[in-house]
């Protein structure tokens, strides 16, 4: 767990999954919650909601890289660029 969590907060990591949360949490956010924010009916709970809506994106794009690279790592040499 230790080199998974290592490579989940490495720099290049977080940034990709921060890009890929903000464009596709937003696109999800619209098709989810447009309607309601087109309204004005924005509530704390719908606000929660859209916290969780952009996390989603973030996970799925830490996990898919952390285990892309540790694929990589027992076939190459590339985890130099990790440590």
């Amino acid at each position: 767990m230790t080199e998974w969590l290592r490579i989940a907060i490495s720099p290049p990591v977080v940034k990709r999954a921060l890009k890929y949360a903000v464009i596709v949490g937003a696109v999800l956010i619209g098709i989810n919650h447009g309607d309601v924010l087109l309204r004005g009916n924005i509530d704390t709970i719908r606000i929660f909601k859209m916290g969780i809506t952009v996390t989603v994106p973030y996970f799925v794009s830490t996990f898919s890289s952390v285990g892309a690279i540790r694929e990589a790592c027992r076939s190459e040499s590339v985890c130099k660029d990790i440590n």
